[in-house]
């Protein structure tokens, strides 16, 4: 994968959070059951701090706290779900400065630092970059569905064949 891939990445998230701008602002927040995370917003915070934890954390050392603290979370609207969307984009911009080809290709050992364990994991870089996008796409999914379910029936495709 190369920048200008991950650009079209970026391009379906904006579409699913310009549609996530609209909804009204309880069913941002309102809990479904049924999926890992209650909220539509949650949901979105989990998936850019995925981002942050693998990449921020895990490759470029830059963070040892990459998840959002329950507390604030509770406070976040779209903006802020945005902003964190920007840091997380920032850290995969700099995955790509920082490593060459041939770097996100070697395994790394490191011990998950913002978890309370001394488990250690051995990945590449690339494995880390191509897990937090599928992540991304299978909670985007769940998102689509926690909407409908919650009555919206005109949600923009975020599919590639919506997307130039």
């Amino acid at each position: 994968m190369d920048p200008n891939q991950y650009d079209w990445v970026k391009q379906t998230r904006a579409i699913l959070l310009d549609f996530c701008e609209e909804i009204e602002p309880n069913d941002f927040t309102r809990k479904v059951t049924g999926f890992g995370f209650p909220s539509i917003r949650d949901l979105l915070v989990h998936i850019a701090d995925c981002y942050i934890a693998w990449l921020g954390s895990f490759v470029l050392l830059h963070t040892k706290k990459p998840l959002t603290p329950k507390e604030y979370l509770k406070q976040m609207d779209i903006q802020a779900v945005r902003d964190r969307f920007a840091l997380s984009d920032k850290y995969v911009e700099q995955f790509f400065k920082t490593l060459t080809p041939d770097q996100r290709n070697i395994p790394m050992e490191r011990e998950i630092l913002w978890r309370n364990t001394e488990d250690f994991i051995t990945t590449t870089p690339n494995k880390l970059l191509l897990h937090t996008i599928t992540h991304e796409f299978h909670h985007k999914g769940q998102i689509v569905t926690m909407a409908r379910q919650m009555g919206y029936d005109e949600i923009p495709g975020t599919d590639i064949s919506d997307v130039d």
